[in-house]
């Protein structure tokens, strides 16, 4: 289940990103910018799975986290996106947002 709401919840990042720059979404416009962070979270998804370590946990919230910004931010600056400091800063707080706030509300609720 953490997967794919992981896997939606760096959709609508991508969804947020488009709208509040383009002012419209397109399926292409919302791929170009949703892949790099969409295979960052998959490569973080490996990394759990190798460690046998709970989806829930709010550590492994944070390494989801840290894998779709880093593989997010890396996978766009070799594809010739742009990683401009402002964006990092926004994509740092706001995929932080939403991969590890909603595994503290599970926890809080004793899920």
């Amino acid at each position: 289940m953490w997967l794919l709401i992981d896997l939606l919840l760096v959709g609508v990042f991508a969804v947020i990103g488009r709208l509040s720059h383009y002012g419209s979404l397109t399926l292409g416009g919302w791929w170009t910018t949703a892949w790099p962070f969409l295979v960052g979270t998959l490569l973080a998804w490996a990394a759990l799975t190798a460690t046998r370590r709970s989806p829930a946990a709010i550590s492994s919230g944070v390494v989801v986290w840290l894998g779709a910004l880093v593989g997010g931010m890396v996978l766009r600056q070799t594809s010739g996106q742009g990683t401009a400091t402002a964006f990092v800063v926004v994509a740092t707080l706001v995929l932080g947002a939403l991969l590890v706030l909603p595994r503290v509300g599970a926890r809080v609720r004793g899920r």
